[in-house]
Order: C-alpha cells, then structure tokens, then sequence
C-alpha cells in the first residue's frame, strides 16, 4: 500500500476535528444552522492551520445529501467526492499557478451552469492573493452579481495583497496560529493511532519547531518517523 504523508492521512474531515480554530469554526457552524450562507468567504491565516481544510469541509457541510448541515455524513456520494478530491460541483484553484485572465475568464463561464450532481457549486481558490490584477477585475465582476449556486471560498497567507474591493465583497475569517499544546496532543492521537512510542519531550519539541503550524509539525514528525 502506498505511504500516505500524515497531513493528509489525518487531515480534519468535520468541524468537530479542527483544532486551534474555535472562533472560526463556531461561526460557521451557527452561518450554517441559521442558513446565513454567503456567496464569498476569505480564509486568512498563517500556512498550515487549516484554511484549505475547513474550506473542504464547508463544501461538505453544504453539498451533503443531508444537508446543508454541519454535521456532513462523509458518507454519501457527493461527501466522498469532495474528501476524494474528485467532485465535479467543488473544483480547487492553485491561486498561484492560475495567475492569468484566461482561468478566471474560463472559471466565470463555468459558473454559468448548474451544478451536476449537487447543491451548490464551490470555488476553492488558494493563495488568491497570487492572482493578477486582471484577474481580479474579472473575479469581480462575478462577485458582484453571483448566481445562486455558485459560492466562493478564497484561501490566503496575505490578505493585504487581496484588493479591497474583493474583499468588501467576501465573509472574512482570521485563522491563527495553533497552540503548542493543541500540536502536541494531535501528535499525541497520531502516534497513538499509528502505533509510535514517542515521549511527551519530543512531542512538545516537534510542537514548537511547527510554529503553529499543524501541517508543519505533522510533517516534521513524518520525517522523525520515516
């Protein structure tokens, strides 16, 4: 069987498993339960707390055959898709390798039609900052006359470098660094489960070396492992 990296192995798949972002977490949650959905989210934070995570996440809370709740099932077809990376109606952008008019031109198009098996149509663009100023322009002119099935979800390190007028348009969320203690016990859960006799000394080293970062801590403890 092929190694898979822990980050991805052990990657949150409900609200209820992210860690280190209460504030973020429980105002979607209530978003979703009142059916408060907007059209535009920008996740902002540090590299590795969550923000790719907790998009994917949303997707489900939204396509889920039970929702929108939540609580996604993980269970359903359009839940599976979304974890496998492989829905037809949740498309993730590299904001940095997509930079050009072309794929946002090609993207407002895409918005047009309904989606094909679910709710809602996702948008998960990473590092939008990376995107051109053309590109922006072109963003905004979907932004600002959405359809109803189409929702955006942007991730970014450097909000400051997303245009104001994007970001006026969008439900802000601050992600922030994730506690040492929080790191160490989710490293703790993972060695357990992976059966690694590790000391609680190497788990609080492993924990400061992340900076706050889950994704780099998991992947120094990869590499100790390996």
């Amino acid at each position: 069987m092929e190694y898979q990296v822990l980050a991805r192995k052990f990657r949150p798949q409900t609200f209820e498993e992210v860690k280190g972002q209460e504030p973020v977490v429980r105002t979607l949650v209530n978003a979703i339960a009142q059916g408060r959905i907007g059209h535009a989210f920008l996740f902002a934070g540090p590299r590795g707390v969550g923000k790719t995570s907790v998009a994917r996440i949303l997707a489900k809370s939204l396509n889920c055959e039970k929702g929108p709740t939540a609580t996604p099932c993980n269970k359903c077809p359009n839940c599976k898709e979304i974890t496998d990376g492989r829905s037809m109606d949740v498309r993730e952008i590299d904001g940095a390798s997509n930079r050009g008019i072309d794929e946002i031109r090609e993207l407002r198009e895409n918005v047009k039609f309904a989606p094909a098996a679910s709710k809602y149509k996702v948008y998960i663009i990473d590092e939008v900052h990376m995107l051109t100023r053309e590109a922006f322009n072109a963003l905004l002119k979907t932004l600002e006359e959405p359809p109803g099935h189409v929702i955006f979800i942007f991730a970014t390190t450097e909000n400051h470098k997303v245009p104001a007028t994007i970001l006026s348009r969008c439900q802000c969320y601050d992600f922030r660094r994730i506690s040492l203690s929080q790191i160490a016990a989710n490293l703790g859960g993972v060695a357990a489960k992976e059966n690694i006799a590790i000391s609680a000394t190497a788990l609080s080293w492993i924990a400061e070396a992340g900076d706050g970062s889950m994704r780099d801590a998991q992947s120094i403890f990869d590499q100790i492992i390996s």
